[in-house]
């Protein structure tokens, strides 16, 4: 039996990553609260975890502005609407990959596409077969 893989959204990622740190912070600070007996480690514990939420916060800013500039489109899977950010992504509904790259249609789907490194190979090699 193959195994298929599921994608993600980068958006999601992303968005998962900030949840991640609020829950971290959480737990600092409720490390903070069981050590309130000894009181520069309850200080240390609550600072580290208001540091993880207001990282969190500025994650979440940060997303927020990267979706506003992310390409709207339907998806030809599942007909609902997504956000694709770079060459390929995968749609935030049902994971199908995406691309609007008419180069990258019919190939394996790779994270590697969005990378600078990727981009100027191929400009390499066409330099090269020109």
């Amino acid at each position: 039996m193959a195994q298929q893989l599921v994608y993600s959204s980068k958006i999601n990622k992303i968005r998962s990553f900030a949840l991640i740190q609020i829950f971290i912070g959480f737990a600092f600070m409720y490390g903070g609260i069981l050590t309130k007996k000894i009181e520069w480690l309850m200080a240390t514990l609550f600072v580290i975890g208001v540091l993880f939420v207001v990282f969190s916060c500025v994650v979440y800013f940060w997303i927020g502005l990267l979706s506003t500039r992310a390409v709207p489109i339907v998806c030809p899977n599942c007909e609902k609407p997504t956000k694709m950010l770079g060459r390929v992504d995968a749609c935030m509904h049902c994971k199908q990959p995406l691309t609007l790259d008419k180069d990258l249609e019919g190939k394996e789907f790779d994270e590697k596409y969005n990378t600078k490194e990727y981009r100027k190979e191929l400009k390499r090699k066409a330099k090269n077969n020109k």
